[in-house]
């Protein structure tokens, strides 16, 4: 009896010692629960943010490119996935996931001895939001740290984030092969559609391959893939997502993946790019990293038309000449709007823009800035100068400034302002630039909107100071819509990936200049495509002059190290710089590429524009004058041009160079002639 008494009472002491035992372990576990859950609390909601790809759209609103750092990922949110392929990716992945907290602990046990058996990492049981972790957060090294890692991550966000936003991010961070980051990606990869539009064939295929993006990718063995979407479908119609009739027809389904030509992204205007970027960091302080991998949305106002036709006619021209380089900018001189642009011959050998970084001499491009000031202090286009061999004692003490005319060519006769810009005469141009004073030609080129510093000599008449294309094609703008001041814009609009609006860039025109004066200019140069003025030079735009079919007006340039072509319509303002970009250039060679390539850019970029004559303003009279007298013009005359002037300004007197007596048509009192010759008797110091 006293044996029985002490089997019960050691039989007691065990189940107290076990009920001990398991109780302790229990208050552990549960604190050690309480205590993870506190910790991963307190470290609070983990950062979600990823690289994304930034996308380049043009004035079309196309896609011209993208920056993904090797990444390509276009975040949506869950309202614009398919269905389908939120089924099915839950099915295959995480039938559970609306029910744990991160992980599934059967899951994670069955995979654990699994593991143990096959003494490896082989297999792994994680959930959605350990995956969505792991993509953030940590590498894909299998070691049992990283999957304790994975699942305190996983915790966090299911403490600190909705099932939704997990779902959302898990979506648009997985990789499914070839690059492509994110179901938005992969969609536009594989289907060339967006995400949202994708079937439920076309879902089944996707979902299955994270799993292995190359192994399971349809690209790569499409019968494995089908294989795989198969056990997709039949999942989904297991857990009563679609019917087994769906899920048949779905497995029968044609799928039309897009080729390699379709897949690759676009990428229009690098140098234009390039400009953009600059000025996004520059001018609107986002920094650089967020420009390359933030998920821009950057709408530009590049035409990818007119793009295309500048690399044509460029390519045409100069493709086979090796080391000469060009810049082109094509801009809409009402907005400002940069509507094409070429800073090389080629971006892959040289990223240097030569449209906008480069600065060169602008050579006789610069006179129509001196003839405008001219303009203001009283010139007409009749008011004559002597063109001759000259040389200018500017400075006491200095030799004395000799230019010259292209190939020495002078009238040794007086000449009209006309005539001056049409064949662009030096003398003429430096003549007028020291009567009116170097200060007004430096204040008015800034006025046009030139910004590199300029040297107040005689020489900046004949464009002697360094500038760059983008200023003298912006300060040319300001001609072709009536003399408004704009400022070259690259950008529309910058939206982040939350949809905020970072850019919003509107043009202001502003009313800087006399719109009469403004029409004169641009009836004078239209005067370089006249070959009828052709006397004792050649205008100088007589080579392209067959290649254009509409009102066009301009000016070309050149010096030693450069060839220059800057005209427009009233819609479309293009310039052309052709050169080395170290050493001289050989004009008899080179010096037509750039009014060619100007000439035949314009006439095609135009093509379905209407033939716009420039806007004539109130205040401004046309008459017939001689070219080269400037004066109106007789019967006699063998050329007659109509010409623009201030209302009262115009010629009153007959041309009787040609007339058989030598009498003027009308009489002319002697006191008008004396008043009309007395600016060409003042030149006549200088010579």
């Amino acid at each position: 009896m006293e044996v029985i008494t002490r089997r019960k009472k050691h039989k007691t002491s065990l189940l107290r010692s076990l009920f001990r035992f398991i109780l302790i372990v229990s208050i552990l576990m549960m604190s050690g629960v309480v205590t993870l859950l506190l910790y991963t609390k307190a470290q609070g909601p983990p950062p979600l943010q990823v690289a994304q790809t930034t996308r380049y759209f043009g004035a079309d609103d196309s896609i011209i490119g993208e920056h993904s750092a090797g990444q390509k990922r276009y975040w949506i949110s869950l309202e614009d996935i398919a269905p389908d392929l939120i089924n099915a990716t839950l099915s295959i992945e995480d039938r559970k996931f609306y029910t744990h907290y991160g992980f599934d602990p059967t899951r994670i046990g069955g995979a654990v001895v699994a593991n143990i058996r096959a003494g490896s990492m082989a297999q792994g049981a994680s959930t959605i939001t350990q995956q969505y972790a792991r993509n953030l957060y940590l590498g894909h090294d299998k070691t049992w740290q990283r999957k304790w890692n994975e699942a305190l991550y996983a915790l966090r966000l299911e403490m600190s984030y909705s099932k939704e936003d997990i779902l959302e991010g898990y979506l648009n961070t997985i990789y499914y092969g070839h690059g492509a980051y994110g179901i938005e990606a992969a969609a536009q990869h594989f289907f060339g559609k967006s995400a949202s539009d994708i079937s439920l064939a076309e879902s089944s295929m996707l979902a299955g391959i994270p799993k292995g993006p190359s192994y399971y990718s349809p690209l790569n063995d499409f019968e494995r893939a089908k294989q795989r979407q198969r056990v997709i479908l039949q999942s989904m119609a297991d857990s009563g997502l679609i019917t087994q009739s769906e899920a048949s027809r779905a497995a029968e389904d044609p799928l039309q993946f897009v080729n390699e030509e379709t897949q690759s992204a676009s990428y229009v205007g690098p140098y234009f790019q390039q400009a953009v970027n600059h000025i996004l960091k520059s001018e609107y302080d986002i920094d650089e990293e967020i420009v390359e991998m933030g998920g821009l949305q950057i709408y530009t106002t590049l035409d990818p038309e007119l793009q295309q036709l500048a690399e044509k006619w460029v390519q045409a021209e100069i493709g086979s000449i090796d080391d000469l380089q060009t810049s082109l900018i094509a801009m809409d001189p009402d907005t400002g709007d940069v509507l094409a642009l070429i800073g090389g011959r080629d971006f892959s050998e040289s990223s240097f823009n030569r449209a906008t970084q480069a600065k060169r001499q602008p050579g006789s491009t610069f006179k129509p800035f001196l003839y405008y000031a001219a303009l203001e202090k009283g010139f007409t286009p009749t008011s004559t100068l002597l063109s001759e061999p000259t040389s200018f004692q500017y400075e006491e003490g200095k030799d004395p400034y000799t230019p010259s005319n292209f190939n020495d060519n002078y009238a040794n006769e007086f000449i009209t302002l006309l005539q001056a810009l049409a064949f662009s005469d030096n003398i003429y141009a430096v003549k007028t630039h020291l009567y009116l004073g170097t200060h007004e030609l430096l204040e008015t080129a800034q006025r046009f909107g030139i910004k590199s510093p300029l040297r107040d000599n005689p020489a900046l008449a004949l464009g002697t100071s360094e500038v760059s294309m983008l200023e003298m094609v912006t300060s040319y703008s300001t001609f072709a819509n009536g003399g408004k001041r704009i400022d070259p814009r690259f950008i529309r609009k910058v939206v982040d990936q939350e949809g905020n609006v970072l850019v919003d860039q509107e043009p202001i025109a502003i009313q800087e200049f006399d719109e009469r004066l403004i029409f004169i200019m641009n009836d004078l140069m239209k005067g370089m495509f006249e070959p009828h003025l052709n006397d004792y030079a050649s205008v100088t735009g007589g080579s392209v002059s067959h290649l254009v079919s509409r009102p066009v007006a301009g000016k070309s340039g050149s010096t030693p190290t450069d060839s220059w072509m800057i005209g427009y319509t009233p819609q479309l303002v293009t310039g052309v710089w052709i050169g080395f970009d170290e050493g001289p250039l050989n004009h008899s060679m080179h010096g037509q590429h750039a009014k060619r390539i100007w000439a035949n850019f314009i006439e095609e970029a135009s093509a379905n524009s209407l033939k716009l004559q420039f806007h004539k303003p109130d205040g401004v009279t046309g008459a017939y004058i001689n070219p080269s007298s400037g004066l109106l013009a007789s019967e006699d005359c063998p050329v007659r041009r109509l010409t623009y002037f201030i209302d009262g300004t115009e010629p009153t007197e007959y041309c009787t160079k040609h007339t058989e007596d030598d009498v003027a048509s009308e009489p002319i009192e002697e006191e008008e002639h004396v008043k009309e010759r007395f600016l060409d008797r003042f030149f006549k110091w200088f010579h």
